[in-house]
């Protein structure tokens, strides 16, 4: 389908172009910090939600989050390494909300610090395992049953293109292959019409840094975020929802920085 003309949009209101209404969305890593602020993003721009993490009692705190918004919400336990777990969360959105239109690949964990070295084999293994193959096992799933107009939003890392000079090459190297998976399936897709983009987040206030002191902080802002503090999550959920949206019908393939300036240096 052709994109509208700038008069045919004028036609219509401009906001529109950011709606998601009639779309069916499913965002994994949802029990927690970006993923639960995407899905009230994603809702709020009018998509029905499935949701899919390992914690279950928090995933359902995200579904009430979604459906105090007015949007029908599934939650599905789900472990993405797992590709079963994968498939079936996405039959769970096609079955019980009627389709799957968007794929917001959040799940995803940091792994611990470990010098090249000292780094067990099985950490770092499961460390791509989960941030990489995971993100592409969930691809394949709702890739099968996309529909024309649909998007991927796959959640890379700053880390991806460069440091924090701290000893996470496990992470760093899968976040890096979720940019190259990124582009690969975009130029597999677009004949489908599947758009498939990433976002680089920065440094953010979640689950993840809530250990952070007030000083640590302060001493990351300083020396790698000319943008003078750390990001809040509505940050990334906004930046999913732009990529999932017709506001961005001719992106695809590309890796979109959400950073405060960190790449800047």
């Amino acid at each position: 389908m052709l994109p509208q003309t700038s008069q045919e949009i004028a036609a219509s209101t401009w906001s529109d172009r950011f709606r998601l209404d009639g779309k069916v969305a499913v965002v994994t890593g949802a029990s927690s910090g970006l993923g639960v602020a995407i899905a009230q993003g994603l809702a709020a721009a009018g998509a029905d939600v499935a949701i899919g993490a390992r914690r279950v009692e928090m995933l359902e705190e995200t579904r009430a989050l979604v459906e105090e918004l007015g949007r029908r919400c599934v939650a599905v336990e789900t472990d993405v390494t797992k590709v079963d777990d994968c498939n079936r969360l996405v039959e769970a959105a096609v079955e019980q909300l009627g389709g799957c239109d968007v794929l917001v690949n959040n799940a995803g964990i940091g792994g611990e610090y470990h010098a090249a070295t000292e780094d067990p084999p099985d950490h770092f293994r499961h460390v791509v395992d989960v941030n990489l193959m995971g993100s592409y096992w969930m691809a394949q799933a709702a890739g099968r049953v996309m529909p024309a107009g649909s998007a991927v939003v796959n959640l890379s890392s700053v880390m991806a293109v460069t440091t924090a000079k701290m000893p996470a090459a496990g992470y760093s190297a899968a976040k890096a292959g979720v940019l190259g998976m990124t582009r690969d399936l975009a130029a597999q897709w677009g004949e489908k019409g599947i758009r498939v983009n990433a976002i680089l987040p920065g440094v953010f206030l979640t689950e993840a840094t809530a250990d952070y002191s007030p000083n640590y902080q302060a001493r990351i802002i300083k020396a790698r975020v000319p943008g003078g503090r750390l990001g809040d999550p509505v940050e990334i959920a906004s930046t999913a929802v732009f990529l999932a949206s017709p506001a961005s019908s001719y992106i695809t393939g590309v890796g979109v920085p959400v950073d405060g300036g960190v790449l800047l240096f």
